[in-house]
């Protein structure tokens, strides 16, 4: 039957259907930017339409008869239809629910769209990788947002359902969370004064109301003409202000209830002077409301009494009491100076009875004490029945106080004896603490704390040392220094000088216990062995040669064990970074540089001892790696990051003596190297880390100038036809082969030559035999790695080229005959010109410094302005760019990390090098080569090939101790030249001490902060630690 024909039957017989989709958009007409619906009137519905269908079905079974079979089924359809229509939009409501949710933070309920950068964090799962990197820096070991949430918000993540909790949380919190851990200053702020309370889903639905009305307009109130009855709107929770008033002030009463501190703390009506309100507030403590006392500071900038806030933390949870931030005990700062001088200087009334003086906030407790002590002396002055008067306890003689506190005394010796061991001044000193904290006299009773705890007020020793150090500060200095802040201050900040000598006795060799397996040849097995004389060890004859000489060192293995010692931190920092066992004994195998240099110009001072040459010699040596054997692979646990630095080279031996003077140097050095070859055979056994462990030792002398060299390996001098340390090449074979060339040379092969230069075995003639031995004429006595000086490279190098300078100035290519005079003029007008255009001041003596700034493209740019001819401008030019090129190969640390394009052009810039020193600039280099030039363009690759770096090996850190070495001298004024020296060894070696250093760095870090030493007793004085650098005693 159709459509038309149904509507026009009779009312009574028509369908019951027949307008189904009429009154079913009626019953469920929903719009998809209004409200959803809630799980109530979901189920309202239902019912309602199942009454509907109930209904219908009635009138189908009493129809039965005139409704057809076909159409009754279709009935039944319908009806299936309408459940399914329900249940969708049940479910299409809570999704849009779950949709909602997932815009909203689960930890302070704000809305995603307020972040501009949409960012968010999941509740569950684990933490990202900055939040993670934090995490390990402060050794916490949460590693999922939950944890991290219930220990910041106190709330409980673990048991959410999605379809009531959002899933995701905001940045704002995120930032919280990283304040907590980091300690950092960070602009956040938690929008909410109490926890988020998530509900399920409803008809009057928070969640999805505040999404579907956007943003709230302000309501205009109805005028009261109109009298227009209000329409009803769902109940939602609304914010009853005064409900909400009446609960913060049961909350501050409930806070002062727990602080219970009205007999504790002054009252704000006590104040002398009526100050303004906003004043008043800004004193007061925000919980128990009356006058700060031993005020703190919050993160979020409140201020509170200490006992006051600490009690409220502990009961009412880690948030500040004003606004609900996160609040921690350990988060609780002192305020600054000038509002502490603030508070201190209000004037108050006394509020004991009979007494109207006005003091100061900050000398109210001294005259509270003084009340107290009045009372006391009424109290016991009915006791004293005639006689003198009763004197207080403190102006009583030491006797007279036994006698008073006998009774006490044994009161406090029973109760230390069944309480504490039997420790009465521990009992007695945290009864004094007791007291003055109850005085709020806390300044002192931190001073008195810090004496219990053995800390002190005042530095540690070992920072004293540190500071007097580096400051270059004799004794006497030090001590002037000492008792001029004790007279300023009133306090022993810096500790006397008898408690630094009894600290650096631990930092100096000869202190710590140690063995060798096997023992040491012919050294003593005493290890108490501190600075010893030079000649020590020496066998000394009547045919020997005389020595006038100073001369003082450590001996070698003491020294290493001092300096292990010294970096036991480090070594057992690699060990933990390598992810290696504590436990781990060794190997270990330490490779050491040596270096050794003469000095020129030293001033022999005045005073007992041997008439002294004017120069002196330094042996000294730095510890360049550690490594241990793990496996099959040896894992580097230390590298010294500054191998050329001052700070790392450690002197061993101090002599006033000529380095050119053969005999002096040998008797000296003799019985060090000694000590040196027996170290080589035998392992170390020393504690460290509370673990016996097992020391190897390498030894590499390559911190030596090309002069020092040939001294200790028995080579002639510079100017011999042999011009290399490294191979057997003369010179005129080196100006011929100028890149071509291998290491050859060696020790032993040095030692056998000079034997055969002895003893002459096959009966040849001088030259035959020296060009047999290839230059070798002395005996030997220190083992050196063949290898180029790159501070001495770069010095030898850069004479060359400012003689190269000269000549083309002069054009000695067009006339090479030219006079001594016309040569001075040359260098005149050379060193006028860098004078004024590199500002170079011309030198005697080429320094490291000088050749730095004489070799670059701006010194190359100056000179040409002093040549006229173009094609040489372009040949020096050129000359000078290879030069660049090749320098930092063998000046860098690692070149194969630093300059590793650099490193693979070395051997083809070498070359070119060499192509123009034989064309370009033949008048100078045909049939002659300079000894360094040689090294430069010959060597280099190979060493790197063997050493991996030039640059770190170099004897820059022990030419850099030569300047500290003048310093040392001139501080240490002793009449003794033999007590100077020994003075300057120990001050040396204290100055590269890493102990030390450690507590030098924190010093210079107080200092540029502007930290000041101020004195709590006297009044106002404070000594800046400037005066700390001062060198002149009279400054202090």
């Amino acid at each position: 039957m159709s459509v038309e024909s149904q509507m026009d039957l009779p009312e009574e017989i028509q369908h019951p259907y027949t307008k189904f989709s009429e009154w079913k958009f009626k019953l469920f007409k929903v719009r998809s930017f209004e409200k959803t619906p809630s799980d109530d009137s979901q189920h309202i519905n239902k019912n309602q339409a199942e009454e509907v269908a109930s209904s219908n079905k009635e009138i189908i079974l009493r129809k039965d008869e005139a409704v057809p079979r076909g159409e009754k089924m279709d009935l039944m359809g319908n009806r299936q239809a309408l459940e399914k229509d329900v249940n969708d939009m049940k479910t299409q409501d809570n999704k849009a629910h779950q949709n909602n949710l997932k815009q909203l933070c689960r930890i302070c309920g704000v809305s995603f769209k307020t972040d501009c950068y949409k960012r968010t964090h999941p509740v569950h799962g684990p933490v990202d990788d900055e939040t993670l990197w934090l995490l390990r820096k402060k050794e916490k070991r949460a590693t999922s947002w939950p944890d991290l949430i219930a220990k910041v918000f106190k709330i409980d993540v673990r048991g959410d359902v999605d379809t009531i909790h959002p899933t995701q949380f905001c940045h704002n919190c995120w930032s919280i969370i990283h304040r907590k851990f980091s300690n950092t200053p960070c602009e956040v702020y938690f929008p909410r004064n109490s926890m988020m309370e998530w509900k399920p889903h409803s008809q009057n639905c928070d969640v999805c109301h505040n999404t579907s009305r956007g943003v709230k307009r302000k309501i205009q109130p109805p005028s009261v003409q109109h009298g227009k009855r209000m329409k009803p709107i769902a109940d939602r929770p609304r914010i009853n202000r005064g409900v909400k008033n009446q609960a913060q002030i049961n909350n501050k009463n409930l806070m002062k209830e727990i602080v219970n501190c009205k007999n504790i703390h002054l009252s704000t009506k006590l104040l002398a002077v009526d100050y303004p309100v906003d004043f008043i507030k800004s004193i007061s403590c925000q919980i128990c409301e009356h006058i700060l006392a031993d005020p703190v500071e919050t993160t979020c900038r409140h201020l509170f009494c200490r006992t006051c806030i600490l009690k409220c933390i502990k009961v009412m949870g880690s948030y500040c009491p004003s606004c609900w931030y996160p609040c921690f005990p350990t988060d609780l700062v002192t305020p600054v100076k000038s509002f502490l001088n603030i508070l201190d200087s209000l004037g108050i009334r006394c509020p004991v009875k009979e007494c109207d003086e006005e003091i100061l906030h900050g000398k109210y407790g001294q005259h509270l004490s003084s009340h107290k002590e009045m009372k006391d002396r009424e109290l016991y002055s009915h006791i004293n029945k005639g006689g003198r008067p009763r004197q207080h306890l403190l102006s009583l003689t030491r006797r007279a106080q036994k006698h008073r506190l006998r009774e006490l005394k044994r009161q406090v010796k029973a109760f230390a004896e069944k309480e504490e061991g039997g420790d009465i001044k521990a009992v007695c000193m945290t009864l004094f603490l007791l007291a003055l904290r109850a005085k709020n006299e806390h300044r002192q009773a931190d001073e008195l704390e810090a004496i219990m705890q053995g800390r002190g007020s005042g530095l540690h020793p070992a920072v004293c040392l540190a500071i007097r150090v580096n400051t270059f500060l004799s004794c006497s200095q030090y001590h002037k220094m000492y008792r001029t802040v004790k007279a300023v201050t009133g306090r022993q900040i810096f500790q006397p000088l008898h408690a630094l000598r009894a600290a650096e006795k631990a930092l100096v060799p000869g202190y710590h216990p140690f063995e060798w397996k096997p023992p040491l040849k012919n050294v003593s097995t005493n290890t108490e062995a501190g600075i010893i004389d030079g000649l020590s060890g020496l066998p000394l004859s009547i045919d020997d040669y005389p020595v006038d000489t100073i001369a003082k060192r450590f001996r070698y293995d003491a020294a290493l064990v001092c300096a292990l010692k010294d970096m036991e931190e480090e070594i057992l920092e690699g060990m933990k970074a390598k992810n290696l066992d504590d436990y781990l004994n060794g190997p270990f195998t330490v490779v050491v540089k040596e270096s050794c240099d003469g000095m020129g110009d030293v001033s022999e001072k005045h005073g007992s001892g041997p008439a002294v040459p004017e120069k002196a010699v330094r042996f000294s040596f730095t510890i360049m790696n550690i490594a241990i054997a793990c496996g099959n692979e040896s894992k580097r646990i230390f590298e010294e990051g500054k191998p050329n630095s001052e700070l790392c080279c450690k002197p061993l031996c101090l002599m006033l003596a000529d380095e050119s003077d053969h005999e002096t140097l040998t008797a000296i050095l003799s019985p060090l190297i000694a000590e040196r070859e027996a170290m080589k055979n035998s392992e170390l056994l020393l504690e460290m880390g509370g673990i016996l462990r097992t020391f190897k030792f390498i030894f590499r002398g390559t911190g030596y100038d090309e002069k020092l060299v040939r001294e200790v390996e028995g080579l002639e001098a510079s100017g011999s036809t042999y011009i290399c340390t490294l191979c057997d090449a003369t010179r005129l074979e080196a100006s011929q082969n100028l890149v071509f060339h291998s290491i050859t040379r060696s020790h032993a092969e040095n030692l056998e030559r000079y034997e055969i230069w002895r003893s002459n075995p096959y009966h040849e003639s001088v030259d035959e035999l020296r060009d047999r031995v290839k230059g070798v004429s002395a005996k030997p006595f220190i083992e050196t790695v063949p290898s180029i000086d790159a501070l001495h490279c770069d010095i030898g190098n850069a004479a060359e080229f400012y003689r190269i300078f000269q000549m083309e100035i002069g054009e000695v290519y067009k006339k090479p005959n030219v006079s001594k005079e016309e040569r001075k003029r040359w260098q005149l007008t050379l060193d006028k010109h860098l004078r004024k255009k590199m500002n170079l001041k011309p030198m005697m003596r080429m320094s490291g410094n000088f050749a730095r700034k004489l070799m670059s493209k701006e010194t190359v740019e100056a000179v040409c302005e002093l040549i006229r001819c173009e094609e040489r401008h372009e040949a020096l030019k050129e000359l000078m760019d290879l030069y660049l090129k090749m320098k930092p190969v063998w000046r860098s640390s690692c070149p194969a990390k630093e300059c590793p394009e650099l490193l693979c052009q070395y051997s083809y810039n070498s070359q070119r090098f060499a192509e123009l020193l034989s064309t370009k600039f033949k008048y100078r280099y045909e049939g002659k080569i300079t000894n360094y030039f040689h090294k430069t363009l010959a060597h280099v690759p190979e060493i790197i090939e063997r050493d991996g770096s030039i640059g770190a090996w170099a004897s820059e850190g022990n030419e850099s101790g030569n300047k500290l070495f003048r310093r040392f001298r001139k501080m240490n004024a002793r009449q003794s030249k033999c007590y100077e020296m020994e003075d300057v060894l120990k001050h040396h070696w204290l100055y590269t001490s890493k102990y030390l250093q450690k507590f030098m760095d924190a010093h210079k870090t107080l200092k540029s902060q502007g930290f000041t030493i101020d004195s709590e007793d006297s009044s106002g004085n404070s000594l800046p630690l400037e005066v700390l650098e001062s060198n002149d005693s009279s400054e202090l």
